[in-house]
């Protein structure tokens, strides 16, 4: 581990001397990617040039001990080597996180789909219940949500709704959002006071910019026509609606939220483009099997993640045996205990 930070640091020290130089000065695109390449490791290397300073701290606090007869201050020297050794096992955990491999795609935006699954009427719902609360959530962090493509049941609900989040970091905060979430509670349609069960899906994709996935327009079939849906003027008059088909893989985006054709085909290329991009990596995923395994639980839609109970006012995360009694202030979009949680295993497990 020695190795690997001594390496870090002189790394550190090489980007700061290529940014000084005035032909990297000077251009501002080779500038701004040392200048994110040596940001990434500058936590690293500060928390290890504290930890190099303990070492030395405790280095001297022994060498007193050996010397020192006097026995006030070989009781502070004690005290001292004990605060010391015990900054030295934390510091060593810290850094030993640092080190964890980053995923390239915790701070891209992402593309969130929900859709109502088992239990009708009542699964929508849900779906518009868990939209509001991801939106109250992203409100908290500054982040942007825009709606890309939305499927109302013209009750309040949702049978789908895709939305894009824009803000720092959001992939690798909603990341573990993905599987399936099972609510149980009494439908307002419920006359005995009945609790039903049903379940939504839930798709966390990181935004693939087009550089990174070059899509052939020969593969695409796109047939357009009219919008449906609840109200509206443009509904049902003008050929607004995309839909989107990548041939080789069989993949359909439909987006018809906007008026505008040539906006609903571009938020139907962003999503089909997140789509294919996802695939590529659960494909190496699989490759790498028993990494996989040893993170936590994401994006799986087959998965149950999660359990809603409202008459008990309780949420539970089943992935990490997590259980909160206060359901009703997570709904109203406290994610942060709940996600936190599920980062700190994630690294916990891959440590």
């Amino acid at each position: 581990m020695r190795a690997r930070l001594l390496s870090i640091v002189e790394e550190h020290q090489k980007l700061s001397e290529l940014m000084a130089t005035q032909e990297v000065a000077s251009n501002p695109n080779v500038y701004r990617k040392h200048a994110k390449a040596q940001s990434d490791i500058g936590e690293t290397v500060r928390k290890f040039e504290i930890y190099q300073a303990n070492e030395q701290h405790l280095a001297g606090a022994e060498s007193l001990l050996k010397d020192e007869t006097d026995p006030e201050m070989r009781e502070l020297a004690e005290e001292e080597k004990d605060g010391l050794v015990t900054a030295l096992k934390e510091g060593e955990q810290e850094l030993r996180l640092l080190l964890i491999p980053k995923d390239p795609n915790d701070e891209k935006n992402t593309i969130v789909e929900i859709r109502a699954g088992t239990g009708g009427d009542e699964a929508a719902l849900f779906v518009a219940d868990l939209f509001r609360a991801y939106s109250r959530y992203a409100e908290t962090l500054d982040w942007k949500i825009e709606v890309m493509n939305s499927n109302e049941t013209g009750i309040g609900g949702f049978k789908e709704i895709s939305f894009k989040i824009i803000g720092d970091a959001v992939h690798g905060r909603m990341k573990f959002e993905g599987g399936t979430h099972r609510v149980q509670r009494v439908p307002a349609t419920e006359t005995q006071g009945r609790v039903h069960t049903s379940a939504v899906t839930v798709a966390v994709l990181p935004e693939a910019e087009e550089v990174e996935l070059n899509i052939n327009v020969n593969d695409l079939q796109i047939d357009v026509y009219r919008s449906s849906g609840p109200g509206g003027q443009s509904v049902n008059t003008t050929d607004s609606a995309v839909r989107i088909t990548h041939k080789p893989t069989g993949l359909i985006v439909t987006c018809q939220d906007e008026k505008s054709q040539h906006k609903n085909k571009a938020r139907a290329m962003t999503i089909l483009r997140a789509r294919l991009f996802a695939q590529i990596q659960e494909e190496e995923d699989s490759k790498r099997s028993a990494e996989r395994r040893s993170q936590v639980g994401s994006g799986d839609r087959s998965e149950r993640i999660r359990t809603y109970n409202f008459p008990q006012n309780r949420l539970t995360d089943h992935r990490i045996g997590l259980s909160l009694h206060r359901l009703e202030t997570v709904m109203e979009g406290e994610f942060t205990e709940v996600i936190d949680a599920l980062i700190a295993a994630d690294r916990t497990a891959r440590l």
